[in-house]
């Protein structure tokens, strides 16, 4: 079986929606990736820092799904990482109330051994010399290493982030990331524009509107099921590529054909993290209910045309 190392936060969360509100809850990017690529039956550890404050329960969560926490340092003494939102209406905006980095601040990563030579690395959202860290401690490349990052790294690390995104293979990132990222506003201009900078795919995601997947001169549409309600969209992002690489990893095939079906994989999983607080629904997801709204995805795209 193929391991998955995941590198990214994991946190405490505290989110208000049109829907209602949290307190702290479990959250953070390597979080909502692992508890998705668990779907996919493979074995996967975590590279991340939490604080004292952080409940043992929620590690033995993620422990009862194959997902190994010994790269987790426990700062005894320290907080846990701390984000705090508030949607708009719309579900697609928000404000950032609080971000207490506490332990993550001074955060040094080490790979345990057990991972030291995984065969898929997941970099999540983080500051991108913490995700370089990660590749310089690993003695053999990986056959597939996708990265994920945000806006806030290009305004601020940008030197840094050019360093890491040399070293990718796949990079995951938002239309409005992209865009900034390239300085093209067109996303084919922008894909071809971030190949330049080293990864070969391109997964520009789209949210309710689905994700791209590009690939020198080929482009594929992944869409996003129309859903009837929508409750707290935290995480979406982090399940859709917790998906990819969990399908990635399962199935040991890197080639674009079968990175069309991770990006289904992982927009179906993202389909189901929204539908409550947190991290609720991931956790009590059933192997029969991803496979029914595989379907509905199959019956979305499916049609027959004549062509002449």
């Amino acid at each position: 079986m193929s391991k998955l190392l995941i590198v990214g936060t994991v946190a405490f969360d505290a989110i208000e929606t049109p829907f209602g509100k949290t307190d702290k809850i479990l959250g953070g990017a390597a979080t909502y990736i692992s508890l998705s690529a668990s779907q996919f039956g493979v074995e996967s550890g975590i590279v991340s820092v939490v604080g004292g404050d952080f409940p043992k329960e929620y590690l033995r969560k993620l422990n009862a799904r194959n997902i190994n926490t010994d790269g987790i340092e426990v700062v005894e003494d320290g907080k846990t990482f701390f984000w705090k939102g508030k949607y708009h209406n719309d579900l697609n905006s928000r404000d950032t109330l609080i971000t207490d980095l506490n332990v993550l601040a001074d955060f040094k990563p080490v790979v345990p051994k057990r991972f030291i030579q995984p065969e898929f690395l997941m970099l999540g959202n983080l500051h991108p010399a913490v995700q370089m860290a990660v590749i310089n401690q690993i003695p053999v490349r990986p056959k597939l290493v996708v990265l994920d990052t945000m806006n806030f790294w290009m305004d601020n690390t940008w030197d840094q982030l050019m360093e890491v995104i040399a070293k990718i293979d796949v990079i995951t990132i938002n239309d409005e990331e992209a865009r900034q990222l390239s300085g093209e506003y067109s996303l084919v201009k922008a894909a071809q524009k971030i190949y330049e900078m080293g990864p070969k795919y391109v997964v520009i995601k789209k949210g309710e509107h689905g994700a791209l997947l590009f690939h020198e001169d080929n482009v594929f549409f992944a869409p996003a099921l129309p859903l009837e309600e929508v409750f707290d969209p935290t995480g979406a992002g982090d399940t859709f590529a917790g998906g990819f690489i969990g399908h990635m990893t399962r199935t040991e095939d890197i080639s674009f054909e079968n990175m069309k079906r991770g990006v289904i994989a992982g927009s179906n999983l993202a389909s189901f993290c929204v539908e409550k607080f947190g991290t609720e629904r991931m956790e009590n997801l059933t192997h029969d209910e991803i496979q029914e709204r595989l379907l509905q995805f199959k019956l979305l795209t499916q049609f027959d045309i004549e062509l002449g």
